[in-house]
């Protein structure tokens, strides 16, 4: 998974040009888990191979998972999960990218709610959203927990008929992270 956050690194300092002075915190371990919940059927799956990096100068920060990483407690729902609505094969990974809105040094120790606005790609489609969350800081790493919606028209993820009821429109999606400074 290493391979993954130095991709996002990557990305991420050519977006936002010279790196030099600024302080960069990632991992490729973070945690994203989703749930659906409906009065026929619930529906949760976690990844914990999630790359994810921020840049604490510019506030800047990069989300990247691949879609297989995640683990549902039934096989046969990961199978229709990854094959008939995320479609995995053509559309491998999700990534949000965006900027922590408020104005924190998260260089300094302390806790910090915050709000992430940003770009959400899931089943190759691409949406704003707005993400909020806290960051712990102690310097020298952050803990990082979030929390935001996301419906299935949104990014035309299909969901046949017959199994419409079981499968909720809107999606909860958390996160936890600890991102070490790099």
């Amino acid at each position: 998974m290493r391979t993954y956050l130095k991709v996002i690194a990557l990305i991420f300092l050519l977006q936002v040009g010279h790196a030099q002075g600024q302080t960069l915190y990632g991992t490729s371990t973070g945690e994203v888990s989703f749930y659906s919940d409906t009065p026929l059927e619930t529906i949760e799956a976690v990844n914990k191979k999630t790359g994810s990096i921020i840049n604490s100068t510019s506030r800047e920060l990069a989300v990247q998972m691949k879609i297989t990483d995640f683990a549902f407690p039934n096989k046969l729902m990961q199978e229709h999960f990854n094959e008939n609505y995320l479609e995995s094969e053509k559309y491998p990974t999700a990534t949000f990218k965006g900027k922590i809105k408020e104005q924190v040094d998260l260089t300094v120790s302390g806790s910090y709610p915050v709000n992430a606005e940003g770009s959400l790609t899931i089943h190759g489609v691409t949406k704003p959203v707005t993400v909020h969350g806290t960051i712990v800081s102690n310097g020298s790493e952050l803990k990082l927990d979030f929390k935001f919606q996301v419906r299935t028209e949104d990014y035309q993820i299909e969901v046949p008929s017959l199994v419409i009821t079981k499968i909720a429109e809107t999606i909860d999606v958390t996160g936890k992270m600890t991102l070490a400074k790099k």
